[in-house]
C-alpha cells in the first residue's frame, strides 16, 4: 500500500461541511503524522514549466465549463496552488485517458491529473504523489432495473451485460468477477453510460464520484446501487525519479495547513456543485 502523509487528513473537512454532498469521499488516515510544513521552506522549482496532462472529462476533477468552454475543476485549482507555492508554471495539456499513464512514463508530460488510482502495477512505470482521496467503486444502473442489487447478481445472470471504460481500474475490477466476453469496454465513460441508457448494456462499474456526475438531469433514468466493490486511492503521477514528487507532497501539507483544501473540497464535493455530465454535452 501507498504510505500516507498528513495530506490524508485533508478530506475530513469535506466530510464534515459537505455531508449532504452526493459523492462518498473518505480520508486516507496517515500512518506516521509529520510535522507541519513551513510554506517558506518549500522546494523552489525556479519558475519552471510543468506540463500536466488532463482529460477534461472527469467531473469534478477536470472538465470544460459548460458556459464558457474554459477548462476548470479540482485538479486545476489544486495544481495552480501547488505551483504558486513551489514556484512553477502549470502548463495544462488535454490528453485522452487511453495512453496517458504511458505518456507520462515516457516523459511526454511532467505529470498527469485525471483521477488516477494508485496501484502497484502502475507504480512500476510512474511515480505517484501521496494519495489524496479514497474513491468507492459502485454500479450504475437504469432506474427501472430490478434484477441488479450487487455485482453478484450480474455474475449469476449470464444475460446481464456489464460495461466500463477500457484501461481503468474499474475494468480491472470487473474482470475479477466476469470473463472478458461479458464485459463491454468503452473508450470513455460517457459512451458506456450512453449504452446503459439506450439498453445496450445493463450496468456500468464506475467510481462513485464520477457516477454522481450522471445523476443530475439523468436522476429519473439512472441510479447507483450495491455496496462498494473497491475503495481506491487517487494520486497525481510523474515519470519515475521526478523531483516533482517531493515538491508536490510538500505543497500538499502546506495547502492542508492553510485551509486551502477545506475550501476547494467544499466547492467541488459539496452540495453547491450542480454541474453534471449532461451539462457538458
Amino acid at each position: 500500500m501507498k504510505r500516507f502523509t498528513l495530506f490524508g487528513l485533508l478530506v475530513i473537512a469535506v466530510l464534515i461541511v459537505g455531508a449532504c454532498a452526493a459523492p462518498t469521499v473518505e480520508p486516507a488516515p496517515p500512518e506516521e503524522p509529520k510535522e507541519p510544513a513551513d510554506a517558506e521552506g518549500l522546494p523552489d522549482l525556479a519558475g519552471r514549466d510543468v506540463t500536466i496532462a488532463v482529460e477534461n472529462a472527469y467531473l469534478p476533477f477536470n472538465y470544460l465549463d459548460p458556459e464558457t468552454g474554459d477548462p476548470t475543476g479540482w485538479d486545476y485549482e489544486v495544481w495552480d496552488e501547488i505551483c504558486r507555492l513551489v514556484n512553477c508554471v502549470p502548463v495544462y495539456t488535454e490528453a485522452a485517458w487511453e495512453g496517458m499513464i504511458q505518456a507520462v512514463a515516457d516523459g511526454q508530460f511532467d505529470a498527469a491529473a485525471d483521477g488516477i488510482t494508485i496501484t502497484e502495477e502502475r507504480g512500476e512505470i510512474v511515480a505517484f504523489s501521496d494519495g489524496y482521496i479514497n474513491i468507492e467503486m459502485r454500479l450504475l444502473v437504469r432506474n427501472d432495473e430490478d434484477r441488479i442489487e450487487s455485482i453478484e447478481d450480474i455474475v449469476a445472470d449470464e444475460s446481464l451485460k456489464l460495461g466500463t471504460q477500457t484501461g481503468t481500474t474499474n475494468y480491472a475490477t470487473a474482470s475479477t468477477y466476469l470473463p472478458e466476453e461479458r464485459i463491454s469496454a468503452f473508450d470513455t465513460f460517457p459512451f458506456a453510460v450512453g449504452a446503459l441508457i439506450s439498453g445496450d448494456i445493463d450496468a456500468v462499474i464506475i467510481d462513485e464520484v464520477a457516477g454522481q456526475g450522471y445523476l443530475g438531469e439523468f436522476k429519473d433514468e439512472l441510479n447507483l446501487v450495491g455496496p462498494s466493490m473497491s475503495s481506491d486511492q487517487l494520486g497525481f503521477i510523474f515519470p519515475l525519479g521526478s523531483e516533482l514528487v517531493e515538491a508536490v507532497n510538500a505543497a500538499f501539507i502546506a495547502m492542508f495547513e492553510s485551509g486551502f483544501f477545506e475550501e476547494v473540497n467544499f466547492r467541488y464535493f459539496g452540495p453547491d456543485l450542480d454541474i453534471t455530465y449532461d451539462d457538458l454535452g
